[in-house]
């Protein structure tokens, strides 16, 4: 039997990430902050079930990392087997692609990102969050 025949070849490019503005990055944090503390934490931060060990979400938060922001909550655990008392979950994304434009995306149960919109504004992005959907804390 004959052996196949090893070649080298060339690594893709990886796609290079735009840094965010100075600028930017302090509106899409103003603006997303007064997403959650008017919209989004009224609506989902309700008072722990009694007599249930269901999870329930006590915060709803936002955080950059690299040309990425992120909305996240932050779950209480209750039950007897808890391995431990909270954990966060991340649920939309906003991906920056320059020219004052993200990519939104959110989380899927599997755990990837699944890209819904791309191209858009901020005001936009910060509308689908907004509306919900699958961009549900």
């Amino acid at each position: 039997m004959a052996k196949s025949k090893k070649t080298w070849m060339p690594a893709p490019q990886k796609k290079s990430k735009s840094q965010v503005p100075d600028n930017l990055r302090a509106e899409v944090q103003t603006k997303a902050n007064e997403l959650v503390e008017s919209v989004l934490k009224p609506k989902h931060i309700q008072p722990p079930p009694k007599g249930h060990h269901f999870n329930f979400i006590t915060d709803i938060g936002t955080k950059w990392v690299g040309s990425s922001f992120y909305f996240g909550a932050t779950y209480a655990c209750p039950g007897p087997n808890a391995i431990k008392p909270s954990f966060e979950a991340r649920f939309a994304r906003l991906e920056y692609v320059g020219g004052n434009r993200f990519n939104l995306a959110y989380m899927r149960h599997t755990g990837k990102w699944i890209e819904l919109f791309a191209g858009m504004t901020l005001q936009q992005c910060l509308d689908e969050i907004q509306a919900g959907g699958p961009f549900e804390a």
